[in-house]
């Protein structure tokens, strides 16, 4: 029942919360203004608890040492499940990485996980500490999506919202007031990603083309006439490819989504958001007036940071075996 697979969405979701705040620099002016100092803010992983432990054993803050502030320091915190972003654990999705269709990858849809971090800013001086702050929440409202290759053998990339739940502030000082004082923003985050299973070998054709013919199509004779035929027609996405990203949350009788980059998205086309199918009636900027619950799925509500994917003639040459091809819609 269990193979072996490792995908290593943890560590890609860690390294990549990471680089969020790895260029953060602080400037020290002198009273006139011009700038005498600028500081490129270290960034390490680990608890803070470790990194107060070492400030404690050095006597001269000042110093050029090993351990000096100002510094950051984050931490991968825990782990929970999503229940609002749940998806069909039993329905899967196939996808190739080669133009030829040839090499057909066979994954169940991903389950969602909440990752949680906390980044904690030490420094000596307040000015230091405002500063590095400053330069981190105007980007968080409260969401931040970064775009990660969860899978990279089938080339799975998926938007992960970054939420900032809280900041906390502490002034702290250890023995003497005068001696020795740890300015401390502890920021905590957490990380909407998904979690695959194994990635198999489709075992099975994937179906391009069906001919349907009238029945009782008469073919012979006076009376003869041509038969019909109708293309199947994809009721979901199968690339895996994202057009874009909700801006905000998004009630299950809402018909006009906010999106990032509505030029990505055309007029009178299908989109699909977690596992509703959505028809889209006009786009007007980044604003999108749509028809919700297309193709018998269930309109739902959609957090901001959702990938909207869309579906085209490549999904038509990716339709899987068992579906109903939009006939009975």
């Amino acid at each position: 029942m269990f193979d072996h697979f490792y995908h290593q969405i943890f560590r890609k979701t860690v390294i990549s919360f990471g680089t969020l705040f790895n260029n953060i620099k602080i400037k020290r002016e002198s009273t006139d203004g011009v700038a005498e100092e600028v500081i490129e803010v270290p960034l390490a992983y680990g608890p803070t608890q470790k990194f107060l432990a070492r400030i404690e054993q050095q006597a001269n803050l000042n110093k050029p040492v090993q351990m000096s502030l100002p510094r950051m320091s984050f931490e991968f915190t825990g782990i929970s499940y999503d229940t609002g972003r749940k998806l069909a654990g039993t329905q899967h999705f196939t996808t190739t990485l080669k133009s030829d269709k040839t090499d057909i990858k066979k994954v169940y849809f991903p389950v969602p996980y909440n990752m949680d971090f906390e980044l904690s800013i030490m420094t000596l001086l307040n000015d230091d500490a405002l500063q590095i702050v400053e330069q981190i929440l105007p980007y968080f409202q409260p969401n931040y999506t970064l775009t990660i290759d969860l899978v990279d053998t089938i080339g799975e990339k998926r938007d992960v919202p970054i939420t900032l739940e809280s900041v906390n502030f502490e002034d702290n000082y250890e023995g003497d007031f005068t001696t020795r004082r740890v300015l401390l923003y502890t920021l905590k985050f957490t990380a909407k990603t998904y979690l695959f299973g194994p990635v198999k070998d489709s075992t099975r054709d994937v179906i391009k083309s069906v001919s349907i013919g009238l029945a009782g199509a008469d073919t012979s004779g006076a009376g003869a006439r041509n038969l019909i035929y109708k293309k199947p027609v994809a009721t979901k996405n199968y690339t895996g490819i994202v057009k874009t990203t909700l801006n905000i949350d998004t009630l299950p009788d809402a018909t006009i989504l906010d999106v990032e980059d509505g030029s990505q998205i055309a007029a009178d086309t299908y989109i699909t958001i977690d596992e509703e199918t959505i028809y889209v009636r006009s786009v007007n900027g980044n604003e999108i007036t749509v028809t919700r619950a297309a193709y018998n799925t269930v309109a739902a509500e959609h957090v901001g940071g959702s990938a909207i994917y869309g579906i085209d003639e490549s999904d038509n040459n990716l339709i899987s075996a068992g579906d109903d091809f939009g006939f009975s819609g």
